[in-house]
């Protein structure tokens, strides 16, 4: 079963039952912490999440007769391992995810900075051959060491990243 991990998170807790849609939802967004989100595009998919769990047993809708107000409510069914582990599954395939991600950027920046470095040494070269050209060369040759730096910041930026994501591990 395909289930949302920040809904299944948020679920989980034993202090959360006999909730409505909009508790979840209203957790949800805090969770997200992502502005550009519709309110009622994700409450019509977590109501969606929520009666997934209901055709499988795990949770019981429960509608009132006055306002037509739903609730949902956690059975003996409930599997809390299994919607946990769930969780975890999706956390840790996210960190995968980042540090991919964070490992290309590294591998682009290096080849970047190895660019930059022949350019400065191309430029030192060429000092001796073209002494008429030694303003203009001096000043192409600090740009290039100028982005080496910059380069080399973000290197250490990612490696600093990569090496904090390791030892949380």
């Amino acid at each position: 079963m395909k289930l949302d991990p920040l809904v299944a998170q948020i679920i989980v807790a034993k202090s959360f039952d006999h909730f409505s849609t909009s508790d979840v939802r209203s957790a949800y967004l805090v969770l997200k912490n992502d502005l550009s989100l519709d309110p009622s595009s994700v409450r019509k998919s977590i109501y969606a999440e929520l009666l997934k769990l209901v055709k499988k047993g795990w949770l019981t809708k429960l509608v009132s007769k006055q306002k037509g107000f739903t609730k949902f409510h956690k059975t003996e069914l409930f599997d809390i391992d299994f919607l946990t582990q769930r969780t975890a599954v999706n956390a840790t395939a996210h960190l995968d995810n980042t540090q991919e991600k964070l490992l290309s950027k590294l591998k682009h920046y290096k080849a970047d900075l190895l660019l930059n470095i022949g350019e400065s040494e191309a430029y030192k070269e060429l000092y001796p051959e073209f002494p008429e050209l030694v303003d203009e060369l001096q000043i192409q040759y600090n740009n290039a060491r100028d982005n080496n730096t910059k380069i080399l910041g973000k290197i250490r930026a990612i490696e600093g990243l990569l090496k904090q994501d390791n030892s949380e591990i």
